[in-house]
């Protein structure tokens, strides 16, 4: 059974489509690619058609990987589409939640930052569109961090998709 899980920023150029690409790498690496269907979208229309943010792309290149997709906004049918929905911040979760249909929508939904082990409390992805190439790189061992659990819990006999 395929898994689906779909990540979601604000605009989906910066935060989600990294997360996006970077969750593909790690499937590749573990020869699970074939077994997961991984997208991302963005909670607002505002860069619709856009290519990644050039430093997340920049960032993602110097990780060995790239982006391919174009941004999207997130739409209520994806709710049936996808199995897992991973919001980057609480902003974007309440959008989220906002936009869903019934309890069987908002079981899906959760904060990225849920898996990542150095979260200490702040789960919100840093966003890092006001910042330098910097801000771009701990985004990325932020994303690393929580992807890395995802994965384990994804991949553990206990996991199934949101009922």
């Amino acid at each position: 059974m395929t898994k689906k899980v779909m990540f979601v920023c604000a605009g989906n150029i910066c935060r989600s489509p990294l997360a996006q690409g970077l969750m593909l790498l790690k499937l590749r690496q573990i020869g699970k690619s074939e077994e997961y269907l991984v997208e991302s979208s963005g909670t607002s229309n505002r860069d619709a058609g856009s290519p990644p943010d050039p430093r997340s792309q920049q960032t993602a290149k110097l990780h060995g990987f790239q982006l391919s997709n174009s941004a999207r906004p997130f739409q209520p049918a994806y709710f049936d589409e996808f199995d897992f929905i991973l919001a980057m911040d609480r902003e974007n979760r309440s959008h989220l939640m906002w936009m869903a249909r019934n309890d069987r929508d908002r079981a899906k939904v959760h904060l990225l930052r849920e898996f990542d082990p150095q979260a200490f409390g702040d789960l919100d992805v840093p966003d890092p569109y006001h910042e330098q190439v910097e801000g771009f790189e701990r985004l990325y061992r932020v994303l690393d961090r929580s992807i890395t659990h995802l994965l384990e819990q994804l991949e553990s006999p206990w996991s199934s998709p949101a009922a």
